[in-house]
């Protein structure tokens, strides 16, 4: 039998703004952190019904050595790069940026409009809410410096699983009873992100590779570890290294939650606000190609869309 894991820690998150004023909370994220998370940087969730507390956004900025996941729950978030991409996220909808070598790009969340909700049949908010989480994943030594990749995933395309024990899941990327997410993981990389909806007295099990770090992000509602342990709304859990099964319950409440799971990299970082490498030296040379207007290498871009 599986040994259970239990929580190592809890991350209430801390409320912030970013961008141009955005206000959000970072759930967790930082060079402290990192050593208990890796390979995840950050997770920030934004959510208004109020225009002013997002409508001034994420302005052109750049990253380097990261992958950014930003999931849409509510409204649209406008994007466009410095590869040529440009587009709208809506309600249920991705995008997995590699930011590699060097990319800039800008984020502006916006409210739906009446021919959005139109098109988007899966938004339930208010009418000025804007709803959003942003994941940040380390990248490995040997891949920081490559081809920047635009993904956008349509939440259309994710594959939704029920188990038989009260559990909706939908795979954006890794696996769940044998099924494979809409985004193909390669052996390296290899991250698990799970959008999870619990009814209630339902019950969710999921196998995690052994030594991988795995968390879970409480969005609506509450739930038990194994029975006994609560997880709450608005919290992060990080669990255990050891042990290989999660087994979370619900009683009498509807719970939804994120599953993350992943490879530790185990390498050094230097990171300083968009921008992560593994030596202080790499990292005075993205600032200084920055100031030189050199940050952007000359390659081919690229662009998978998922739809």
């Amino acid at each position: 039998m599986s040994e259970l894991k239990w929580i190592e820690r809890e991350f209430s998150g801390q409320e912030t703004f970013d961008g141009a004023g955005v206000r959000l909370k970072r759930i967790f994220g930082g060079p402290n952190s990192y050593l208990l998370t890796d390979p995840f940087l950050l997770l920030d969730h934004f959510g208004s019904d109020k225009p002013k507390d997002y409508i001034a956004g994420f302005p052109w900025h750049p990253h380097r050595g990261i992958e950014t996941v930003t999931y849409q729950l509510e409204g649209k978030t406008e994007h466009e790069d410095s590869e040529g991409n440009k587009g709208s996220i809506y309600p249920g909808d991705l995008q997995w940026m590699t930011a590699g070598s060097g990319i800039f790009h800008t984020e502006m969340p916006k409210p739906l409009n009446l021919k959005d909700e139109k098109e988007n049949l899966l938004s339930t908010g208010m009418p000025n809410s804007v709803v959003g989480m942003q994941l940040w994943i380390n990248l490995t030594r040997k891949n920081k410096m490559s081809d920047p990749v635009y993904r956008y995933i349509s939440g259309r395309k994710v594959p939704e699983i029920e188990n038989s024990m009260g559990a909706k899941v939908k795979i954006v990327s890794g696996e769940f009873l044998k099924n494979i997410g809409a985004l193909k993981m390669d052996d390296e990389r290899n991250i698990t992100y799970l959008d999870i909806k619990m009814r209630e007295e339902a019950i969710f099990d999921f196998d995690v590779k052994t030594g991988y770090t795995s968390l879970v992000y409480i969005l609506t509602g509450k739930a038990m570890l194994n029975g006994k342990s609560p997880l709450l709304k608005g919290n992060a859990y990080l669990f255990s290294h050891s042990g290989t099964k999660i087994h979370i319950e619900t009683d009498q409440e509807k719970t939804r939650f994120i599953l993350l799971t992943g490879k530790p990299i185990r390498e050094p970082i230097a990171w300083y606000g968009p921008i992560v490498m593994n030596t202080n030296d790499e990292l005075s040379l993205a600032f200084n190609e920055l100031d030189n207007g050199n940050f952007i290498k000359n390659r081919k871009p690229s662009f998978q869309d998922i739809d």
